[in-house]
């Protein structure tokens, strides 16, 4: 069909930086293809960044005010692409209080700050879009809200921080040190000055929290992710996880089980055999078990400018569409769900039950794996596998995989076996996850 000119959906854009400038790159790039498959021309009109020095190709009004395009009455659409929590939360609560849509890439935003939101874009009737905040340009947020709606979500594991994986990668495939990688890393652009959200897990734990919110029909609770880092990796429990048939990757974990629900951020083995293992480099992927269709597998890049921004513009897209059909109110609910679920209670880190990896520093004395092995049995945690490595003349590794056992039990057989004589360092331990083999 032939677009009328006259018809048009007007954007204001707050935050011209990575996200922002590709946003507007993408929508004149490819501005033809957008409005055959609209019916309308997405235009942005209005831009504000902090740092703004000139006028941008294309745009009629710009500024540094991010206000201003919120209280804008020719904006249709306000993409907020500024980040953190200020001024953006009232800048958006702005925008949906003036009945304006919204398309933000802020995961901190929505996972920590977002149920007023949500509750307010329900009120105005406008949507409140967020597919950019989880996994740059993959569409998983689409895929749990609408393409798996009919399902029983079970479970969903994901590598949702490329930082955090091309980390790992380089630690496994050349014997790097953690603190030698994240250098080259931040050189290379893929992690920030301060690299602290990406390395800790905190980035990870803002998606997470947003994808089992959607999975399981929750509130946002950010507070209730546990959140570990990878900064205490070594390439040697690397090369260990790989001998005994395992990758290790930095995930995002949310499982649904008999009425509890566990999400957590962690550094966890996983079999090499499965496909999510083999996600190398700054790529990000999302498994998702649903009850009826099994697992699915959306894999691609979680980061950069032309990705998330081809997630910000689907979200216009949509937003477009809805107003070429004169739909009053969004056709999908903000986060999947007409009404919150409050009959399930959330698991703490203490209670999961899983398989467990260990690295035990010990003297080379006679009758140490004897010991560490009562101390296990005397706890009923028993032993999967055995690695014990050279010694070196003074200490030895023993790396071993346990059964699965209710963590709170492993503190206790840890805490035992880091009070034997024999062991000289603190023990480490990497959860032991399988996703549907």
């Amino acid at each position: 069909m032939t677009v009328k000119e006259s018809k048009s959906l007007k954007v204001g854009i707050c935050g011209y930086g990575t996200v922002g400038s590709g946003t507007l790159a993408l929508l004149q790039g490819n501005a033809k293809d957008i409005a055959r498959k609209t019916g309308i021309k997405i235009e942005v009109s209005h831009v504000a960044s902090r740092s703004l020095q000139v006028d941008i190709s294309g745009v009629a009004t710009c500024g540094t005010d991010p206000f201003a395009v919120a209280n804008d009455p020719n904006v249709d659409v306000l993409v907020e692409t500024m980040g953190g929590f200020e001024p953006a939360f009232e800048v958006v609560r702005q925008a949906l209080a003036n009945g304006k849509h919204v398309v933000t890439a802020n995961k901190a935003l929505i996972a920590e700050r977002g149920m007023p939101l949500v509750e307010l874009a329900q009120e105005k009737g406008v949507t409140l879009a967020y597919e950019s905040a989880v996994a740059g340009g993959i569409p998983v947020i689409k895929a749990l809200r609408e393409g798996l709606a009919a399902n029983r979500i079970d479970w969903l594991a994901g590598i949702i921080n490329g930082t955090g994986n091309f980390i790992l990668t380089e630690m496994m495939d050349k014997g790097r040190e953690f603190a030698d990688v994240l250098i080259e890393a931040q050189a290379l652009g893929y992690a920030e000055a301060d690299p602290t959200f990406d390395v800790e897990g905190i980035d990870a734990a803002h998606k997470l929290t947003i994808m089992a919110s959607i999975a399981f029909g929750t509130p946002l609770a950010f507070d209730a992710t546990y959140t570990e880092g990878i900064g205490a990796l070594t390439p040697e429990d690397i090369a260990y996880a790989k001998e005994l048939g395992y990758h290790i990757k930095h995930l995002g974990i949310a499982r649904l089980e008999n009425g509890w629900v566990q999400t957590r951020v962690h550094p966890t083995l996983i079999s090499t055999k499965q496909l999510i293992a083999n996600v190398h480099g700054v790529g990000n992927a999302v498994v998702i078990h649903g009850h009826a269709v099994g697992s699915t597998l959306y894999s691609g890049p979680g980061a950069g400018a032309e990705a998330t921004a081809s997630s910000v513009v689907a979200d216009l897209i949509d937003i477009a569409r809805a107003k070429v059909q004169g739909l009053a109110k969004p056709l999908v609910p903000t986060l999947g769900y007409t009404a919150p679920r409050d009959d399930l209670r959330t698991l703490t880190i203490e209670d999961i039950t899983t398989e467990y990896y260990l690295r035990i520093t010990a003297q080379d004395v006679v009758g140490v794996m004897a010991d560490v092995a009562g101390e296990l049995e005397r706890f009923g945690i028993g032993i999967d596998a055995v690695i014990q490595k050279e010694s070196d003349g003074k200490n030895v590794p023993i790396v071993l995989l346990t059964d699965k056992t209710r963590e709170g039990e492993l503190n206790e057989a840890l805490a035992a076996i880091e009070a034997l004589d024999s062991v000289v360092a603190p023990v480490m331990r990497i959860r032991v996850e399988s996703f549907g083999e």
